[in-house]
This record gives C-alpha cells, sequence and structure tokens, in this order.
C-alpha cells in the first residue's frame, strides 16, 4: 500500500498554516522554492510580523533565501522523511542567500502530524 504522496503546491499552501509565531518573532524573510522533477515549478513563503503568506510563481520581492531541489525530496524534506541537513550535505538540496536563515527553516514550521 502506497502512502498518499504531497504535492509541493499543497506543502507551500499550508505553510503558513504551520509557522510557530513564537518562533517566528521578528523575522521577516522571504524564501522561494525552485523545483525541478515531476511537479517543477516555482513557490514563495513570505514570513512577517509572526505571520507567513505563500504563492505559486516567483517570489513577490527579492527572496533573502532560494532552495532548489528535485520536487520529490522537497516534498520529504517539508515532511520530515528526509533530513534536511543531510540533503544539503549530499546536494540533494541546493541553498542561495541566508545560510543562517536555511537552518532557522527548519524552527520556524512544526511538521504536519
Amino acid at each position: 500500500m502506497s502512502e498518499v504522496q504531497l504535492t509541493p503546491d499543497q506543502i507551500v499552501e499550508a505553510l503558513p498554516r504551520f509557522l510557530v509565531p513564537e518562533k517566528a518573532g521578528t523575522t521577516k524573510a522571504t524564501i522561494q522554492f525552485d523545483l525541478s522533477g515531476d511537479n517543477a515549478g516555482k513557490w514563495w513563503v513570505k514570513i512577517h510580523d509572526g505571520v507567513a503568506e505563500s504563492g505559486k510563481g516567483d517570489a513577490p520581492e527579492n527572496a533573502n533565501l532560494t532552495l532548489i531541489a528535485e520536487s520529490g525530496d522537497f516534498v520529504k524534506i517539508m515532511t520530515g522523511q528526509m533530513d534536511g541537513m543531510s540533503a544539503f550535505m549530499s546536494r540533494k538540496l541546493q541553498v542561495k542567500g541566508d545560510m543562517g536563515l536555511a537552518v532557522k527553516l527548519q524552527t520556524l514550521f512544526k511538521r504536519p502530524s
């Protein structure tokens, strides 16, 4: 029996609901996701004033951080099936921009259970 595979669309759309306001605090950032593979495309999430908004396509402003990955790997990273740091070390996840933000990103959102 195969488990239901979420799409990048579903994940990015849900991100604002999973933001942890206490962790986000005064974080102001725009993050671009640039994905290849079966569900290729671009998505973004913007964090400001303890809230997040997200969308499809190019971010509405210059991104502080761009994450580049194959869409299946992105889904695994975002759902906790693949560790973000090991994905980065094995080059399955490429990061452009603010590395500190990339590291902090994992703590800003709670994972769906």
